[in-house]
């Protein structure tokens, strides 16, 4: 059975929806009527200018949380704001991620690689991800249909890996694969209804990807709303057996 059941409207959270992806789903979600409540999370105000104006448009559905997931203290209090308010969640997608910033590049080479932009690569995109898993653990303990998903990506398969660099950002969604791969056994035995998977969305159009566009071909470019639209049909079509998969937007299992 589906997550999404129109005669039991569901409850969904959104980690790092102030931009890209995770505001696509923030703007989908909305237009669902299965969907009841949708919490979504940022970090900074500036940045989320978008997402506070369609919580004004639509307060009585959409709640809008500051949260820096780097930071467990904050994952706690926004657990447990919402935990304040509903008593379960049926669907949690994990948006955030960092490939580059104004002090941080994919690496190149061994000789571009120092502790500090690994680190900062490690707790953004993967020991978040198993944080959250944690303190969300109590909103998955229910009888109902749930998923919680991680955006993972391709280049973070160790078995799909024939160009080499980008050593951090490789190393850290393949250290996230392992994190909710572990998450899913113990959540088989814990919250057996929800089934945890990471995706890769493709290559989207989004600040992330911006910097790398110019060698993909236009028809592997992605707009957010057609990432956002093949992520949501391939969650609606997951099984209770591929709880701790790796899934591409196209719905096929990627190697490890």
């Amino acid at each position: 059975m589906s997550f999404l059941n129109p005669t039991n409207p569901a409850n969904a959270l959104i980690i790092g929806a102030s931009q890209g992806i995770g505001l696509g789903f923030v703007k989908k979600l909305l237009q669902d009527g299965r969907i009841d409540k949708i919490y979504a999370t940022y970090r900074q105000p500036e940045t989320a200018t978008g997402l506070i104006a369609l919580a004004n448009t639509y307060p009585d559905k959409l709640t809008c949380l500051v949260m820096d997931v780097t930071d467990e203290s904050e994952i706690e209090l926004c657990t447990q704001n919402i935990s304040a308010d509903i008593k379960k969640l049926h669907l949690v997608v994990n948006c955030v991620g960092i490939l580059h910033d104004s002090s941080l590049q994919p690496e190149k080479s061994l000789r571009q690689i120092n502790s500090e932009n690994l680190l900062k690569y490690f707790q953004t995109n993967s020991i978040a991800a198993v944080l959250l898993a944690k303190h969300l653990l109590p909103l998955f303990k229910h009888s109902e249909s749930s998923i919680f998903a991680c955006i993972s990506a391709k280049v973070g398969s160790i078995g799909d890996n024939r160009l080499g660099g980008w050593y951090g950002y490789r190393a850290s969604k393949a250290a996230l694969n392992m994190f909710m791969k572990t998450t899913a056994i113990e959540y088989k035995r814990r919250a057996p209804k929800t089934i945890v998977v990471t995706l890769h969305p493709g290559t989207t159009d989004t600040r992330i990807s911006f910097p790398f566009q110019k060698n993909v071909p236009a028809e592997k470019l992605f707009s957010v709303e057609r990432t956002v639209n093949q992520l949501m049909d391939v969650m609606e079509n997951l099984r209770d057996i591929d709880s701790g998969e790796f899934f591409s937007w196209e719905g096929n299992k990627l190697p490890w």
